[in-house]
């Protein structure tokens, strides 16, 4: 039976952890519904049931982005509990090998493609229903500002990170492609966000900022009005360059 959703509804990809599971922390807090989506259907639940332990709801949507089939059952699970989704957080993702670009074989690049880039492309097209159905709908893509053109050949930032291929190409490709649906979609409002250097999985923990640091970006696209910005790319201070 569908149920009638009236607080903002909010859908965050890759939610078990890090960047993803704080990011539904922060939206519950707001009083959002939240569908908390993971792969792991053990991590997924666990995050939900600690989020419990602290008065926040979430809602656990089993989700592998990689699997046409997973997607289709989590659309039909959260189009069973409400009428429409106002957010869509494309934020999971995976890194890949720091190999050299000459030392990187194709596979490499194919295997984190297939989550960042057609993993992303395949949630964002199946869940366009239910995000029409909102009055001011809007997707935050998670990309990085390793993706940054500008931003990976400034020489006074060449040494932050050694050039490799894979994670960088996959956040670039993303990047545009939130471009192409701002374009093609100009009733939504779609954004990519650089979370920044933040201690996470992803990172080994080195990061210097905290997962609400590396979230406020991601918070601040999500809650924006049908008047705000669309087909741009920003960090928690502001808009970046491509």
């Amino acid at each position: 039976m569908t149920i009638t959703a009236t607080a903002t509804t909010v859908l965050v990809t890759g939610a078990n952890k890090g960047l993803g599971r704080e990011a539904a922390r922060r939206f519950a807090t707001m009083g959002w519904r939240v569908f908390l989506a993971a792969r792991d259907v053990t991590l997924g639940t666990t995050a939900v049931r600690e989020l419990a332990e602290t008065g926040l709801r979430a809602e656990f949507v089993p989700m592998d982005i990689t699997s046409d089939e997973s997607v289709r059952a989590a659309y039909d699970f959260v189009a069973a509990r409400t009428p429409h989704l106002d957010v869509l957080v494309n934020n999971a993702g995976v890194g890949a090998p720091p190999t050299p670009p000459a030392e990187t074989p194709p596979a490499d690049l194919a295997g984190v493609f297939e989550t960042n880039v057609f993993g992303t492309v395949r949630v964002t097209n199946a869940f366009l229903p239910l995000l029409r159905g909102g009055e001011n709908p809007r997707i935050v893509m998670v990309s990085s500002g390793m993706g940054s053109i500008a931003t990976t050949s400034d020489p006074a930032l060449a040494a932050l990170a050694p050039p490799t291929l894979g994670y960088p190409a996959s956040k670039a490709a993303l990047n545009m492609i939130t471009s192409q649906y701002a374009r093609a979609l100009p009733d939504l409002r779609i954004n990519a966000v650089d979370p920044g250097y933040t201690a996470t999985d992803l990172t080994d923990h080195s990061g210097f900022q905290t997962v609400t640091e590396g979230t406020d970006a991601i918070v601040e696209l999500a809650d924006i009005p049908s008047t705000g910005p669309t087909g741009g790319f920003f960090d928690r201070n502001g808009r970046i360059p491509w």
